[in-house]
């Protein structure tokens, strides 16, 4: 029997630690938390500059006070927090405490919400800067973590020349595969649906000892792929952000984008600070009684949160905008690394469908591993706790955590 346990352990550690890294990133709470944080250690951050051929930027490193068992860069999405949004300096945070250093570079064009390759481009330059320089592991590879835009736009930076053989794996946490259907979705709100691929259709692999939970099976009263689900009223107003030069006349654009840009603020705020978030909404919509035509009635729509009337506004809009291959997966040369694709099953800012187009394009190309999980809305644990969703999570961090 203590042979066998013995056997046993380091293919239960790794589970251990992936189920602790969950119940402390889900904010799970009770005795079950009291457990989970016996396995972690002390942490430190610090703010440090990252030069790139387009100038330094800032950036902030989070380091395991021991046992650093991999570097990560985690690159955030659109949000005008940048690296200090509150849900990823918590993640970056408890992937510290698991012994992962993390880097979250300070990529400027996610905080104004301007979509361009150059934030392909410079997460392939940190990339390459923190594989050279910052504690990367004896092999020189790092990983790649992408929440939301940015999760694709890693799996992209990934499968460049530069890159190869220096990256331990890719992470694209609720990502897309094609930026073009994407805008589609958020304009239309209905999904093309691929059929919710079989995790082995798709080549979906895990470390010897870890178990596959590997699932795309959907929980009761889910959504059917190919319906309709009413998008996210965030993706539309960044739709808005990037074609209001071709919706308004010229001097009416940057009024315009100043009332989005404010009314993304306040959105943010009202995770943060209700009161001042309300202030702000309240002064919004004063502010688009002010503005001339079109623009009152495009951040009309905006501010009532109207997807269905401001998508059908930007739909004849969306053809020239976001189609360079460098902002799209399925545009671009795949990795070789080993690929992980966690989704929100429910996720209506970027569709669960993107990550199965996604595991569809990586056959035969890299190892892949697909989640959809109940338990996340778009990337975030913040839905309802069920058992079954808690260990297949476990299971699947732990195979990341373990590389």
């Amino acid at each position: 029997m203590v042979a066998a346990l013995a056997a046993a352990a380091p293919f239960v550690r790794p589970f251990v630690r992936g189920l602790s890294f969950v119940v402390r990133a889900a904010n799970l709470d009770g005795a079950v938390r009291r457990a989970a944080d016996l396995d972690t250690q002390q942490t430190s951050e610090r703010g440090i500059a990252l030069p790139t051929p387009r100038g330094t930027l800032r950036g902030r490193l989070y380091e395991p006070a021991h046992n650093t068992r991999r570097t990560v860069l985690l690159t955030s999405g659109l949000h005008p927090a940048g690296i200090n949004e509150p849900r990823l300096v918590a993640l970056a945070r408890q992937l510290a405490a698991s012994g992962v250093a993390v880097l979250t570079p300070d990529i400027p064009e996610l905080e104004t919400f301007a979509i361009t390759p150059a934030i392909t481009d410079t997460i392939e330059q940190a990339a390459l800067w923190l594989a050279d320089h910052a504690n990367a592991q004896a092999d020189g590879r790092v990983g790649l973590i992408g929440i939301s835009f940015s999760g694709g736009l890693s799996v992209i930076a990934a499968g460049r020349p530069a890159l190869r053989d220096r990256v331990a794996y890719v992470l694209s946490f609720g990502g897309h595969d094609d930026l073009p259907r994407v805008l589609r979705y958020l304009c239309t709100g209905f999904e093309t649906g691929p059929g919710r691929l079989m995790p082995d259709a798709i080549g979906a692999q895990t470390r010897p000892g870890v178990a596959a939970a590997v699932s795309s099976a959907a929980p009761s009263g889910a959504g059917e792929p190919g319906g309709y689900r009413r998008p996210h009223d965030y993706g539309v107003a960044v739709i808005l952000l990037g074609v209001a030069d071709r919706i308004v006349p010229p001097e009416q654009v940057e009024p315009l984008r100043t009332g989005v840009r404010r009314f993304l603020w306040a959105s943010h705020l009202d995770r943060v600070d209700k009161p001042q978030a309300d202030r702000e909404f309240e002064a919004l919509r004063a502010l688009a009684r002010q503005l001339p035509e079109p623009s009152a009635t495009l951040l009309g729509y905006v501010n009532d949160r109207d997807v269905v009337h401001l998508g059908a506004r930007l739909l004849p809009f969306i053809g020239f905008y976001g189609t360079d291959a460098s902002l799209s997966p399925s545009k671009s040369p795949m990795p070789d690394a080993p690929v992980f694709l966690l989704h929100g099953l429910d996720d209506n800012v970027i569709p669960a469908e993107e990550s199965e187009y996604l595991a569809d394009d990586l056959r035969g190309h890299a190892p892949t591993r697909l989640l959809l999980s109940g338990l996340i809305s778009h990337a975030e644990a913040d839905q309802p706790v069920h058992v079954e969703d808690v260990m297949r999570l476990a299971s699947f961090w732990a195979d990341l955590l373990d590389r």
